[in-house]
């Protein structure tokens, strides 16, 4: 009898030991945390071999309690709810069964509300990190990451810019006249370089959500960018992206659930596509219509948003509650740890619309200042105000404060190569795109923008500087947010027909070996130098102008080719008038008598010069003229 009791004592031991598989903790995300947010749960994300296998999560970190704890599928998951009300900074220590971890909390440097978030107020100037400046330490071969290059005579491979480049030409966004900086996505892109010659030097397939990419700099590098922008007075506009990670990312060899990436078994067992692991996945539609449209099918509407922007970056499924609670703490995370300012969100329709709506509506209590521009590419306006917060127009909140007008960029880039006639062409393409302004619950929370790093620069391949001219002209003095794009102060050119990487070039004198500097007055051409300082002029003058960001916006229906938009506040107008044509043309004044008024003299903003409103303008062959009484 004993010895049979004690073989049985044996077994069990035996069993409790092979359930029990040693546990190691690889990694937690958020790699720490901050106290004192107005929700206090967190979610620790646990990564680690078997880690799933643990059977208590315990703390004795006062006001810190454990809620939950969930086993998402995978057996290196584990994820741990917690409350921390009332939690003070300090340094947690969690047990995972025995093992011990410390986990940081921070005291946060500002309240929510002391966030302020970027503004019709703002300009912002849009630039590719890898495109822009290279600091003098750049290492142009990282240990660790998997095999790439650096080579700028390959438009699609990376260059080599960094954040400490962009440090170091502060200075000139500050001469420029821009008021905010929104970079391309600086995240970790572990990715190799394709077959075809092609990187993620763009930076949209993360692999990192907590990490910068090195090539780029580190964490503390891109808060010390941060920090000196704004005591220059320049806001930072972090670009983000829920819809989908990297290839690389442990996500996709390691999912946490089975539904964390959206998968299509049937498409695997019908011969269709699969990446080289296997997964199953169909490539989205691109057609963004189904996910507002009232008579949408399904099967549509799942392959917008199911399917994958392209075959090395994977879609998350925002429908999985703990991946969008992940994606949330991520942005607070970012926020409070470097002090970006806004959030520019990627490709925002194709991700799960009530998912995102749970992401901004969370952003909206912790930071009710702060602003989120999410891209909405469809150049219907219905469409874009549609996405608004508190739009009328939908049954659902999206709580996105601000939304990108692609109607504005597709009626430009069609009038741009037209005469402005009676009705329809040139900038009475303009004229009926902003008569639908009713639509939008505040048009100066839409962002407005001539070109970017996703299309043909608004030049193409030519030098048209009276038609810049007018461009820039619009979207400075509309109601809206403008957004330039890298180099457009110097003429930059190019077209995405042979490759993305053509509208993505180089800026000049960034880069070691650059035969000139255009970041001088010295190292710019007379034609550079032209452009440089007409637009330097209007941005500055444009900073603190309340008739352009508070004032009233009245516009007139081309009238011979000239189209006129005014805008007024307390007594003081600015009109923008452009000859829309390449001849000639008269404007009559007494039609403007309404915005007019009994004015007989006005100031060019950008010559200082006179300009008398008791007769006729003429106007030359596509000039542009803006002034102000």
């Amino acid at each position: 009898m004993k010895k049979t009791f004690l073989t049985l004592v044996v077994l069990m031991a035996t069993l409790h030991t092979m359930a029990a598989p040693k546990v190691s903790i690889t990694r937690i995300d958020p790699t720490d945390w901050f106290v004192g947010l107005k929700d206090a749960s967190l979610q620790l994300m646990v990564y680690g071999p078997n880690i799933a296998t643990v059977t208590s999560v315990t703390t004795d970190y006062p006001n810190a309690r454990i809620d939950s704890i969930v086993r998402p599928g995978s057996p290196n998951y584990l994820l741990v709810y917690m409350n921390l009300s009332g939690a003070q900074p300090g340094t947690m220590t969690l047990k995972f069964n025995k093992k011990k971890v410390s986990y940081q909390l921070k005291a946060r440097e500002m309240a929510g509300e002391q966030r302020m978030g970027f503004t019709n107020a703002d300009v912002l100037y849009m630039l590719m990190p890898d495109r822009f400046a290279q600091g003098p330490s750049h290492n142009p071969q990282i240990k660790g990451m998997r095999p790439y290059r650096e080579d700028r005579s390959e438009p699609s491979l990376r260059h080599g810019g960094d954040l400490e480049g962009i440090r170091q030409h502060l200075d000139y966004f500050k001469e420029l006249g821009v008021t905010a900086l929104w970079f391309t996505p600086v995240l970790e892109n572990d990715s190799p370089d394709n077959e075809a010659g092609y990187s993620t030097y763009h930076g949209y397939a993360t692999t990192d959500y907590y990490r910068v990419d090195p090539r780029f700099g580190t964490n503390d590098d891109y808060r010390r960018l941060c920090d000196e922008a704004h005591q220059k007075g320049l806001k930072v506009v972090m670009d983000m992206i829920f819809n989908h990670s990297g290839f690389e990312h442990p996500w996709t060899s390691d999912m946490p659930s089975p539904d964390w990436l959206n998968t299509h078994q049937w498409l695997k067992e019908s011969g269709g596509t699969s990446d080289p692991r296997g997964t199953s996945f169909m490539q989205t539609s691109y057609k963004l219509t189904p996910v507002k449209d009232p008579y949408a099918s399904k099967v549509d509407l799942s392959e917008t948003v199911d399917g994958w922007f392209v075959p090395t970056m994977p879609d998350l499924n925002q429908r999985n509650p703990h991946l969008m609670t992940y994606l949330i703490q991520n942005s607070i995370w970012w926020i409070e740890t470097v002090g970006i300012d806004g959030i520019r969100m990627d490709t925002y329709p194709y991700a799960d619309a009530k998912g995102m709506a749970r992401w901004m509506k969370r952003l909206d209590l912790e930071y009710p200042n702060f602003n989120t521009v999410g891209e909405t590419w469809v150049t219907e306006p219905a469409y874009t105000a549609s996405w608004q917060k508190g739009s009328r127009l939908s049954s659902d909140n999206s709580y996105l404060k601000t939304v990108m007008d692609f109607a504005f960029f597709d009626r430009l880039s069609m009038a741009k190569n037209e005469e402005t006639d009676a009705w329809w062409n040139g900038f009475n393409r303009l004229y009926n795109s902003f008569c639908y302004d009713f639509l939008y619950e505040d048009p100066t929370h839409v962002m407005a923008f001539i070109d970017n790093h996703d299309t043909d620069r608004f030049l193409g391949n030519g030098t048209d500087s009276l038609a810049l001219k007018q461009a820039l002209a619009l979207l400075l003095t509309v109601r809206r947010i403008p957004q330039l794009y890298y180099g457009t102060e110097i003429l930059m050119n190019g077209t995405k027909e042979v490759t993305d990487g053509n509208v993505r070039k180089d800026f000049p004198g960034g880069f070691p070996g650059d035969q000139r500097n255009a970041f001088t007055a010295q190292g710019r051409t007379k034609a550079e130098n032209q452009m440089f300082n007409w637009l330097s002029r209007l941005l500055h003058w444009r900073q603190g102008n309340d008739v352009i960001v508070k004032g009233t916006m009245t516009q007139f229906i081309p009238w011979q080719g000239v189209y006129v938009i005014a805008r007024q506040y307390q007594g003081r107008t600015v009109m923008t008038i452009l000859n829309g044509t390449r001849q000639k043309a008269e404007m009559p004044v007494k039609r403007y008598a309404e915005v007019i008024g009994q004015a007989t003299r006005a100031t060019d903003v950008v010559t200082g010069r006179t300009v008398r409103l008791d007769r006729d303008l003429s106007l030359r062959p596509r000039q542009t003229l803006i002034i102000e009484f």
